[in-house]
């Protein structure tokens, strides 16, 4: 009988890490330093929103991972629409420490999650937000 092989994992590199660290550390400073645009919002939300969605994939036993996570992605939603109503992107005082909450946790999770399925992640993701939801289900399969 032949040993049924396991899947490959590829391990997230420090490099990796460090990308959607910058992502979600320099788009929060652009926030607090009053620079903060769509732009720099988009980077924020989909790095934090790649890792909460693989973490729930992988089953992370990683304790209030992906509730600190949705805490900052429900933040994040009335940054945005605030944002879309009034042109201004901002991060109040108020939501800063639940947002670097989630900034903190995502750094802390992405260890623990492999290469394929972050690049899994985004791509579905993307693929939802740019309006064609039945390639992205077609592509879960």
């Amino acid at each position: 009988m032949r040993k049924k092989k396991s899947p490959l994992r590829v391990p997230v590199t420090r490099g990796l890490k460090d990308i959607y660290a910058m992502d979600m550390r320099l788009a929060y400073q652009a926030a607090c330093l009053g620079q903060f645009n769509v732009a720099a919002f988009g980077r924020l939300a989909a790095a934090i929103s790649v890792v909460r969605t693989a973490l729930e994939r992988h089953q992370t036993r990683l304790p209030d991972a992906i509730t600190t996570l949705d805490t900052a992605i429900a933040i994040l939603q009335t940054v945005r629409e605030k944002g879309d109503e009034t042109g201004c992107w901002e991060i109040t005082e108020g939501e800063r420490p639940a947002i670097l909450s989630g900034i903190d946790m995502a750094e802390q999770s992405i260890g623990t999650l492999d290469v394929v399925l972050l690049a899994q992640t985004a791509a579905e993701l993307l693929q939802s937000v740019c309006g064609n939801p039945g390639e992205a289900a077609a592509s879960q399969k």
